[in-house]
């Protein structure tokens, strides 16, 4: 069954030719760093990709809350769809973060560094709940729900944690609106990481409008195969006491 609409239509056109743009902007149009050169280029994905896997979890953690006062399984699909693009976003920012890393610190890894420590505790978080959400069984949504929750908790953690721990990071403060940055972010290079955010968020949208629709269909197959199981194992006990009933007549 088709999951698309006019709506996620539109999203995808918008997504995609925003990500023809960003290609643009950021290998071409947008000029080097003083500092780093073009390697402030990966910029461009790693802190969006950084930015909507907050959102995802955010929306994780709302949708959460919302199971759990309202137990519907709508709530409930909305905050694993959210989850699993979170997860992506995440994974993709530790990924391009290491890139990165490579010609500013000299190393891809540094597990003594906070930023990525608490960011992979935060991915490992989100991918443990979705291993919890595929259990199953009785209470699996709510046990889930509650996970959800709280491990939102972890992405004030993360954000802080150049701050919190400055003296173990070589990551350095946020890019954007800090006004102890020298040089500040200005010009060409704010506009396209500010686009790169508006891309990825519109790219986001567009994924979970699908994924939850996916999901929606899943969850109504599940349903609708078990009640024509039991009415087939019904119709198939009826007919054994039919038979039965007509030999001892």
């Amino acid at each position: 069954m088709n999951t698309s609409s006019r709506g996620t239509r539109t999203l995808g056109v918008l997504s995609l030719a925003g990500a023809v743009f960003l290609g643009l902007f950021g290998l071409w149009w947008s000029p080097e760093d003083t500092e780093m050169g073009d390697v402030v280029r990966i910029m461009y994905v790693h802190v969006p990709a950084a930015w909507i896997a907050y959102l995802a979890f955010i929306v994780t953690a709302v949708a959460s809350a919302c199971y759990l006062r309202r137990r519907t399984v709508w709530w409930d699909l909305v905050a694993g769809s959210s989850a699993e693009i979170g997860v992506m976003f995440c994974a993709l920012a530790l990924v391009t973060g290491a890139i990165w890393g490579r010609p500013t610190w000299g190393t891809y890894w540094e597990w003594g560094d906070a930023r990525i420590v608490t960011t992979t505790v935060l991915l490992l978080l989100y991918v443990g709940y979705l291993a919890l959400r595929r259990t199953g069984g009785d209470g699996a949504a709510t046990r889930a729900a509650v996970i959800g929750l709280f491990s939102a908790l972890m992405i004030p953690i993360v954000h802080m944690s150049v701050r919190w721990w400055a003296d173990r990071t070589l990551h350095q403060e946020g890019s954007v609106l800090n006004p102890e940055l020298d040089p500040a972010m200005e010009g060409m290079h704010l506009f396209t990481l500010m686009f790169g955010v508006v891309v990825f968020s519109v790219g986001y949208g567009w994924l979970l409008l699908h994924r939850f629709r996916v999901a929606w269909l899943e969850a109504e197959l599940e349903t609708h195969g078990l009640v024509d199981a039991l009415a087939a194992r019904r119709a198939e006990g009826a007919a054994t006491v039919d038979r039965a009933i007509g030999a001892t007549s």
